[in-house]
């Protein structure tokens, strides 16, 4: 497992509110909010995704027609990819320049995503062209 640091093209960073994954500003003694991402490498392109030492992994949701991202309380060195109940929790890192995107492999066409207003929920799109949308990420490996 390796810790990266992850901010969108608008260099919001991530921090936690109330359980929620949350993109924003964060400033002064604010930055010691910011959560690392925690990720374990599945194969070459597919990568588990956690919080907090990999206790709370990301996921995607699915409730009918609805699709959301969730944290749930799992270890993330628990996860294999051999496991179709553990699809959820992989997500397929792609990169293009200095970004990366995050795909989700249990709802395909459905990326990880920020929007332009800060602090507002960390969740997933199937429209990642739209303007007021953000899934290119940057992430660097936490010194």
């Amino acid at each position: 497992m390796q810790a990266f640091r992850i901010w969108d093209t608008n260099q919001k960073t991530f921090y936690l509110r109330n359980n929620q994954l949350i993109a924003g500003y964060l400033q002064g003694p604010n930055i010691k909010l910011e959560e690392k991402i925690d990720m374990v490498p599945i194969d070459l392109h597919n990568v588990f995704l956690g919080i907090h030492g990999g206790k709370l992994c990301l996921s995607c949701a699915k409730s009918g027609d609805d699709i959301k991202l969730q944290l749930e309380e799992v270890n993330i060195t628990d996860l294999s990819k051999n496991k179709e109940e553990d699809k959820r929790f992989t997500f397929i890192r792609s990169e293009k320049g200095p970004t990366t995107s995050f795909e989700s492999a249990a709802c395909p066409g459905w990326f990880l995503c920020t929007t332009l207003e800060a602090d507002r929920p960390v969740s997933l799109t199937n429209t990642p062209e739209e303007p007021l949308i953000v899934t290119k990420f940057y992430f660097q490996e936490d010194q």
